[in-house]
């Protein structure tokens, strides 16, 4: 890959950095991968995607007839450099930029483009994600939601879990089983579910952190306009992996740099810690601790610019990014907990304690980081991908 810029690169550059410098939001608390579930909190993302849309920094490399800015995806890659570097909070709508946007621009209609795309980038409309179901987490294809083709309508009946902004969505990715005859992977379709629908029921699920940050969806009868299906009846299988994959391999750089983040905060705490004499660690421990963290992030960031090289040269997301995946999230874990290491005992208060390290939010994010290993495919399913996928292993190896 070339590291260099072209002049009009760098100059996007530094009108980002310049204009994210006055304007990121410094009242929302950093919550590292979760999202939001406090109204208040998610109505200011949602405010500040606006902002970002309307100074152009949204959908750059989308096309212009769809609220884009018809770039190449080098600035998208820049803008979520500057956006870590600025530590400025992710938008909103992070499921419908990452994952609905992309899947829509490859597999719609020019119909469906025109009504979803815009108000995706816009945050006027909130999408989830529909696929994960109770008894069908990992095996996806083995998903029991129905959907039965009545005239100019699909039925929806079943039930989804696990669904980020369920409570807040208005559109939905739902993966369901359209024609329950043929071979599992064969029968599904890809429908795009507006989320105020009669016989949509939205349950909260609590999580260890407190929150209740995903959801359970229940569909009883809801009625999916035909016009509403994403590509090919039945062919909803290869839709997904459109999703999946970008799902898994959009966000690489922009995780890369917030891990960097992450390395320099855990290294500010560590020599805070070493000076003050307040851990139980031997500073050799810490230093070698530090070293690893440090190797991690760089190879992350060199997969990364591999894997963007592959997007450059005109590729699509592939199975890589079940390595990038796999890689972060365990990495997260690790990070948290020995953030809670370096703590002794001050690791167990939690946020609201007046001699909590740092407001607890390394106890919070010791909590939510398990949710990692799960969410968007588990650590299992992504090892699977990248032994069959990727190494050419047999099945079940």
């Amino acid at each position: 890959m070339d590291f260099s810029y072209t002049p009009e690169e760098e100059a996007f550059r530094q009108r980002a950095r310049q204009w994210l410098e006055a304007n990121a939001p410094r009242d929302i608390p950093d919550r590292g991968f979760s999202l939001p579930t406090e109204p208040a909190a998610i109505q200011a993302l949602k405010d500040w995607q606006r902002r970002l849309f309307e100074a152009g920094f949204l959908g750059l490399s989308w096309p212009l007839e769809y609220g884009g800015q018809g770039k190449t995806i080098v600035f998208g890659a820049i803008f979520d450099e500057e956006m870590a570097r600025a530590r400025a909070p992710s938008p909103l709508n992070l499921l419908g930029l990452s994952m609905a946007g992309p899947t829509i621009l490859e597999h719609g209609t020019d119909e469906q483009q025109r009504r979803f795309l815009s108000k995706i980038l816009s945050c006027e409309e909130i999408w989830c994600q529909g696929f994960s179901e109770p008894g069908s987490g990992s095996d996806l294809a083995a998903l029991a939601t129905r959907a039965e083709l009545a005239g100019d309508e699909f039925v929806v009946n079943g039930a989804k879990v696990w669904t980020s902004l369920g409570q807040v969505a208005d559109w939905c990715m739902l993966l369901v089983r359209s024609e329950p005859a043929v071979p599992k992977h064969r029968g599904l379709s890809y429908l795009l579910v507006d989320m105020h629908s009669p016989g949509i029921t939205v349950r909260p699920l609590r999580q260890m952190t407190g929150e209740e940050e995903f959801n359970e969806l229940f569909f009883d009868d809801v009625r999916v306009p035909r016009n509403n299906l994403l590509g090919p009846q039945g062919g909803g299988w290869g839709v997904a992996l459109t999703t999946l994959m970008n799902e898994r391999a959009t966000l690489a750089l922009s995780t890369v740099a917030r891990f960097r983040n992450t390395f320099e905060d855990l290294k500010r705490m560590a020599l805070r810690a070493l000076g003050e004499g307040t851990t139980p660690l031997d500073s050799r421990v810490i230093r070698q601790a530090l070293a690893q963290f440090y190797i991690d992030v760089e190879s992350m960031k060199y997969l990364a610019y591999r894997n963007f090289s592959r997007l450059l040269r005109g590729g699509t997301p592939g199975p890589e990014g079940s390595i990038s995946k796999l890689l972060w999230s365990e990495l997260n874990q690790r990070m948290h907990e020995f953030a809670l290491a370096l703590q002794g005992p001050r690791a167990v208060l939690g946020e609201g304690s007046p001699h909590v390290v740092e407001g607890g939010r390394w106890q919070y994010g010791t909590l939510r980081a398990r949710g990692n290993t799960i969410e968007e495919g588990t650590s299992e399913i992504q090892r699977s991908i990248i032994a069959e996928r990727l190494l050419g292993m047999p099945k079940g190896y």
